[in-house]
C-alpha cells in the first residue's frame, strides 16, 4: 500500500434531513442507515482503507463525536481524530488537516471525502481515486470526482468541464450553483456537466499553496500552529484559534478561484444519501414498492413507503402511499415523501415546542 496516500474523512455534519434517526447527538454517519450491519462511517472507512494505509486516514469531526468515532472505528488512534471545536464549514478543517499531513509527509497526496455517501462499486472508486492521485503527484492539480447526472437534479451543485478535453481527467471550466429545474435540464442537454459529489484529491503542497494564494488570512491563522501540529499541545492551539477562522466552504475559498481544477467523470454508482427519499431509492423494495429497514411489517393497500423502526418492531400500515414512516423511542414521524425537503423546518418546530433533546 502506498505510504504517500492519505485520506481525510469528513464526519462532522448533523444530517438533519434524516431526523428523527439522525440527531445532533447521534448523526446519520454513525447509523446503519441501509440495514446492512455496518454504519455509514464504517463503510466509508473500509472503502478508503483498500488503498490508503489505516494510520493515514484522518477523521475530521466535531469534538462532541470523538467517542462515537473511536467506538465505531477501533482501529483508529486518538491522534487520527481531528476535532473541530466550532462549526466553520469545509475550508478551515481541510486546511488544518492538510497542514498536519504535510508536517508528517511533505510528499503526501490526499483525498477529502464525506463519511456518509453510498458507493457500491468500491473497486471502480479506488481506480478513479488513484488515477487522480497519480496526476496530483506529477503536477499542481486540484482534482474532483464528478457524477454523471441521471436526471435534472436541483439539489446538487454542478461541475462544467471543457468539452474539448480529450483526456480521461477533464479541465474544469467552472463550478455552478444548485440550478432551478429548467437550468438543470439545460445542463444535461449540453452534456458536459457533472454533479459535484464533494470528493476532492490533491497533493498537500498544492492545496497548502492554494490557501497561501487565495486565502492568505486563513493560511496565516493556521500556519502559526505548524510547530505544535501532531504534538500534545496541538488541541490547545486549535481550541483557541479555530473559532477565529472564517466560515467558508472549500468551493468558495479555493475551487472557484483556482485555474488548475480537473474533474474525472466517476465510473461508479453514487448516492449522497441526503434525504429519506434518496435512501428509499437505494433499498430493496417489496412487491408494493415499500422499502423496509429493521421492521416486521404488515401492509394493506400501502405503496411506495419508506418504513423504519427499531429492530424487530411490528409495524402495520394501511392506506398510506409514498410516506416516510420512521419510529424511534420518543419520536414517530409520518410524513409525505413529496415534502421531505421540509423535514428540517419540522425539526425546528419540534425544537421550539418540545426542546432541544429531541433534535
Amino acid at each position: 500500500m502506498n505510504k504517500n496516500y492519505y485520506a481525510v474523512l469528513m464526519a462532522g455534519g448533523v444530517g438533519s434531513r434524516f431526523w428523527p434517526i439522525s440527531t445532533s447527538e447521534y448523526p446519520k454517519q454513525f447509523h446503519d442507515m441501509l440495514g446492512t450491519g455496518t454504519t455509514l462511517i464504517q463503510k466509508t472507512f473500509q472503502r478508503l482503507n483498500k488503498f490508503v494505509p489505516t494510520e493515514n486516514i484522518l477523521i475530521l469531526t466535531n469534538a462532541r463525536y470523538n467517542d462515537l468515532v473511536l467506538e465505531q472505528l477501533p482501529m483508529v488512534s486518538q491522534e487520527q481524530v481531528v476535532l473541530e471545536p466550532a462549526m466553520r464549514n469545509t475550508a478551515p478543517c481541510i486546511l488544518y488537516a492538510s497542514l498536519k499531513i504535510q508536517k508528517m509527509n511533505p510528499n503526501g497526496v490526499m483525498i477529502v471525502a464525506p463519511s456518509d455517501h453510498w458507493i457500491e462499486d468500491e473497486d471502480a472508486f479506488a481506480k478513479d481515486v488513484t488515477a487522480c492521485f497519480e496526476k496530483c503527484e506529477k503536477e499542481e492539480a486540484l482534482c474532483t470526482l464528478g457524477i454523471k447526472p441521471s436526471f435534472p437534479n436541483t439539489g446538487f451543485g454542478y461541475i462544467e468541464y471543457n468539452k474539448e478535453s480529450t483526456t480521461e481527467i477533464k479541465e474544469v471550466n467552472q463550478f455552478r450553483e444548485k440550478p432551478d429545474y429548467e437550468t438543470a435540464k439545460d445542463f444535461l442537454a449540453q452534456g458536459n456537466f457533472l454533479w459535484n459529489a464533494g470528493i476532492f484529491m490533491w497533493s498537500v503542497s498544492t492545496i497548502v499553496n492554494a490557501f497561501k494564494n487565495f486565502q492568505p488570512s486563513q493560511y496565516a491563522l493556521f500556519e502559526k500552529g505548524i510547530p505544535v501540529y501532531n504534538t500534545p499541545t496541538e488541541q490547545e492551539f486549535i481550541n483557541e484559534n479555530y473559532p477565529k477562522a472564517e466560515n467558508i466552504s472549500i468551493d468558495y475559498a479555493i475551487l472557484e478561484q483556482s485555474k488548475a481544477i480537473y474533474v474525472l467523470p466517476a465510473t461508479f454508482d453514487w448516492n449522497d444519501l441526503g434525504t429519506w427519499g434518496s435512501l428509499y431509492d437505494k433499498l430493496d423494495k417489496d412487491s408494493e414498492n415499500n422499502a423496509v429497514v429493521n421492521s416486521k411489517v404488515i401492509v394493506e393497500d400501502a405503496q411506495g413507503n419508506m418504513i423504519r423502526s427499531p429492530k424487530g418492531k411490528i409495524v402495520v400500515v394501511d392506506g398510506l402511499n409514498d410516506y416516510i414512516i420512521v419510529d424511534k423511542e420518543e419520536v414517530l414521524l409520518i410524513y409525505p415523501k413529496t415534502k421531505e425537503q421540509d423535514i428540517k423546518k419540522v425539526l425546528g418546530k419540534v425544537k421550539d415546542t418540545y426542546g432541544e433533546e429531541y433534535a
